[in-house]
């Protein structure tokens, strides 16, 4: 779509005899391709700092907030992240112990909410047991510290493709502008020869 529309111009310019068209094109490019340098930077500085807040602030949000009143956007977060990434608490299930949630009567005797048992059944978060409870190495913080990196790496690669996409376009803009202009020398000399 948007690299077809981008070539497509660049051809379309090159064919034109227009200097001014041909240098404001270049600008436009090299303007996208500052944007997306920028972008790319501030995705790695904000990755670096996401990573620290999630360190920080999800254990706190899933032991003081989680099955509380009012904070059911929350816990169906929290239940979903449990579920998708297969994991328990935010370093591992024994965060669960010390959560407002599971101190109270509510919790009905359960030491882990149900979305961390590999089959959940009701109840299920009573028996805290490797067969039953997902009991991974960092728990969910580092599920989904790998869950981002992943993607991120995927972004830049296409970043890069993209980059270098547009590298060519300056490269494809310039020869056939050159070209252009010293086929159009070559004629406006030869008719004044002639």
């Amino acid at each position: 779509g948007v690299a077809g529309f981008v070539v497509f111009c660049s051809l379309l310019i090159s064919l034109s005899l227009s200097v001014s068209l041909s240098l404001q094109y270049f600008c436009c490019l090299l303007l996208i391709f500052l944007i997306e340098l920028v972008a790319g930077v501030l995705a790695y500085v904000y990755y670096q700092r996401l990573s620290e807040e999630l360190k920080q602030h999800l254990n706190e949000t899933m032991t003081e907030n989680y099955a509380q009143p009012g904070k059911e956007a929350i816990t169906l977060a929290v239940d979903r992240l449990q579920q998708d990434f297969k994991c328990c608490g935010s370093n591992n299930s024994l965060d669960w112990l010390q959560s407002v949630y599971m101190t109270s009567a509510v919790s009905e005797g359960r030491v882990v909410p149900d979305s961390c048992c590999k089959t959940i059944t009701t109840l299920c978060g009573r028996r805290d047991h490797p067969s039953n409870i997902y009991k991974t190495e960092g728990g969910c913080i580092t599920k989904l510290e790998q869950f981002l990196a992943d993607h991120l790496l995927i972004i830049g690669a296409v970043g890069i493709g993209v980059a270098c996409l547009q590298v060519g376009l300056f490269i494809f803009q310039y020869c056939g502008s050159t070209s252009q202009q010293t086929q159009a020398i070559t004629i406006r000399l030869s008719q004044s020869i002639i």
